[in-house]
């Protein structure tokens, strides 16, 4: 395995979390830097992405290094039968790292196992998302002040969203308490429930959707309710329109309670919250490019300075 892959959350320890958050401010300060020139950067997305891919590409641009990759598995040899390692295998002798989307869990830390060049996972089924992880602590830590001691309020699709999932485990280590809101067929997994048991988080469970359940909320975390992953059509139209923040949702939360979501969104926050100082959504999709250069470098071991 390389050394520089990035695979999961729990990879991390707080202090490393840290200092890639720090070097990701440095970035903020001065995205444009001539870090990576001579470097080759493979993206090779197996599933579709708008945020990811482009933040990712823009960082290596932005870093002054060149891309080649695929945005559709269709557009790869994987569609005449060509497996996993031996793409992995193939595209290491033509980059210097590979950030990798993959629709089956595990890919990501499989692929580190076969390649000779930092993997940086960007997405692996169900399972993680890291990189988003990283860019959600980086915004939560922006607007708060701090990622100590905050209650974090997870509303939508807790069952099969691999962004809750990272959260979860990359907040663990700053004594959060966490505010967990789904649809019963969308519940958070019973492994992540005794996670947090294990590591004695504080967490409440709630199926209904209104303004006391954030009232106390520093951070509300908004996710997509996945029409495709519900199996009677009517139970989706049910619980469809009972899970949308609009304006009358925020009536008792924080002044400085933020809104956070992975993108993309459905009808889930109404487009009248757009406007209202806990926004902070579409400027958590720019802080993404920050963190990506940070975690890129990390990958390549190569040094930021002021």
């Amino acid at each position: 395995m390389n050394r520089g892959s990035f695979y999961s959350i729990e990879q991390l320890s707080a202090d490393e979390i840290i200092e890639i958050l720090d070097m990701a401010e440095l970035f903020e300060k001065n995205p444009n830097r001539r870090l990576l020139e001579g470097r080759v950067v493979a993206t090779l997305f197996f599933e579709p992405s708008t945020r990811t891919r482009l933040s990712f590409e823009t960082a290596v641009n932005r870093l002054r290094g060149r891309v080649i990759g695929f945005s559709d598995a269709k557009n790869s040899s994987s569609v005449k039968g060509e497996t996993l390692r031996d793409t992995i295998q193939m595209v290491s002798g033509y980059a210097d790292l590979i950030v990798m989307r993959h629709n089956l869990e595990g890919a990501a830390l499989y692929a580190s196992e076969v390649s000779s060049i930092p993997i940086i996972n960007a997405g692996d089924g169900a399972n993680q998302h890291p990189t988003q992880t990283m860019l959600d602590l980086y915004s939560i830590r922006k607007t708060q002040g701090t990622l100590s001691d905050l209650k974090i309020t997870m509303v939508g699709d807790l069952k099969y969203g691999r962004t809750v999932h990272s959260l979860i485990e990359g907040m663990s280590h700053f004594n959060p308490r966490f505010n967990f809101v789904a649809p019963t067929q969308l519940e958070l997994p019973r492994e992540y429930v005794e996670y947090c048991h294990e590591h004695g988080i504080p967490a409440t469970y709630h199926n209904e959707f209104n303004s006391e359940v954030i009232a106390d909320s520093d951070i509300v975390y908004m996710t997509r309710l996945q029409r495709e992953r519900f199996l009677d059509e009517e139970d989706y139209k049910a619980v469809k329109d009972t899970f949308v923040l609009d304006k009358s949702i925020l009536v008792h939360a924080k002044p400085n309670m933020k809104i956070l979501h992975p993108l993309p969104r459905v009808n889930e926050i109404a487009q009248e919250v757009d406007g209202t100082p806990n926004a902070y959504y579409f400027r958590q999709a720019v802080n993404g490019m920050f963190v990506r250069e940070a975690l890129i470098c990390r990958a390549l071991g190569i040094e930021v300075k002021e």
